[in-house]
């Protein structure tokens, strides 16, 4: 598979130990499409940034997460979505989230002076799933509304901002609450993220790699399903962290996000289910949050 990043990788591999074994990362990193020489450079600039201790060179090298240093959720690492806005999404799947109508718009004007400040509660908005508006008003259907005053109360902005709930809703001529869903938020590339998630999830382990199966060693074996996990925590997250899990209500039936989601939990308990001991702490974090 094809545009996740080598450090992702290490990253994903870490053990409850904090510990990364060399082999099991080169291993993986080449069925994923990886070269050693792309794994050698990541490993130095991870000991770079103090992030890693290595301990020995290349595949019989051992790395280890520097002090406390957790996986932090920055360009290229697996994030892992919140637990809590994962089992929202498989309660919404499982209709036990029915939308009560209501649209929650929050308003604000921060001067220039605090850009910094305007531009992390616009970033908030934004990864809450609300929808920008006109300048300084977003709305969602979900009620986000203590996400963003505490985030605004940190930023110092509690003044600036206003929050309202309301059933009339009209952007653009638009009042109908599917239509409105369809204006305001890109529900066709949303789609297609959950399509690729899917097809993901309904693949062997073995496949991530220029399609082809791994070969037949336990060893092996062992590697493609950990490659298939990275490659699944990848998928997972690059289509669960841009969306704004709107209400079915909402959403065209049936939604692709649906099955994709149930797809995914699916494979990740076959995955763990069949990883070596001691596996890498992805599947806690994923298997709390798909639970």
């Amino acid at each position: 598979m094809s545009g996740i990043p080598t450090r992702m990788v290490v990253h994903a591999l870490v053990r409850e130990d904090g510990t990364v074994a060399g082999s099991e990362l080169y291993e993986v990193a080449g069925l994923l499409g990886m070269t050693d020489q792309q794994v050698r450079l990541c490993v130095k600039r991870l000991v770079a940034e103090g992030r890693f201790t290595a301990q020995g060179r290349g595949r019989r090298a051992v790395l280890r997460l520097a002090g406390t240093v957790e996986p932090e959720a920055g360009p290229g690492l697996p994030l892992v979505p919140e637990v809590e806005f994962v089992r929202h999404a498989y309660r919404q799947d499982r209709g036990l989230e029915p939308w009560d109508g209501l649209w929650h718009a929050f308003a604000f004007a921060v001067p220039e002076s605090a850009r910094a400040a305007r531009d992390s509660l616009r970033d908030a908005l934004t990864g809450l799933g609300a929808a920008p508006v006109q300048g300084g008003l977003y709305v969602t259907p979900n009620a986000i509304g203590p996400y963003v005053r505490a985030h605004a109360a940190e930023l110092g902005l509690s003044e600036a901002l206003s929050c309202l709930s309301t059933r009339d809703l009209t952007v653009g001529g638009a009042s109908d609450p599917r239509a409105l869903a369809e204006r305001l938020w890109p529900l066709p590339e949303i789609a297609a993220r959950y399509a690729e998630l899917r097809t993901l999830a309904e693949q062997p382990a073995g496949t991530e790699a220029h399609g082809t199966e791994a070969a037949g060693t336990e060893a092996d074996g062992a590697a493609a399903g950990l490659a298939h996990a990275v490659a699944l925590a990848a998928a997972f997250s690059a289509a669960m962290l841009p969306d704004p899990l709107l209400p079915p209500e909402l959403l065209p039936q049936p939604w692709p996000g649906t099955t994709a989601r149930a797809a995914a939990s699916d494979a990740w308990a076959r995955l763990a289910a069949a990883a070596p001991a001691p596996g890498p702490r992805l599947f806690r974090l994923y298997g709390a949050a798909l639970a």
